[in-house]
């Protein structure tokens, strides 16, 4: 089940990184968002909800293993 879940993670992390190499600014407001700095306010966020997400899956996974090691 551990590995299931570090492939997905590694998989929506590599996700993530192809889809921040290939960003082009052609819209006014990204580049309005770089120059005042809110862009990093933003991937902080998305990092800090994401990171969030996966320590819960984490945690979830070890529980849930525990249990199953008590009722084998």
């Amino acid at each position: 089940m551990m590995t299931k879940l570090k492939s997905l993670v590694f998989s929506v992390t590599l996700l993530l990184l192809v889809t921040v190499a290939n960003a082009q600014p052609g819209n006014p407001q990204e580049s309005l968002m770089r120059t005042s700095g809110r862009i990093y306010v933003v991937v902080a966020v998305m990092l800090t909800i994401l990171a969030g997400i996966v320590l819960y899956l984490v945690r979830l996974d070890r529980k849930i293993g525990k249990l199953e090691k008590q009722q084998s």
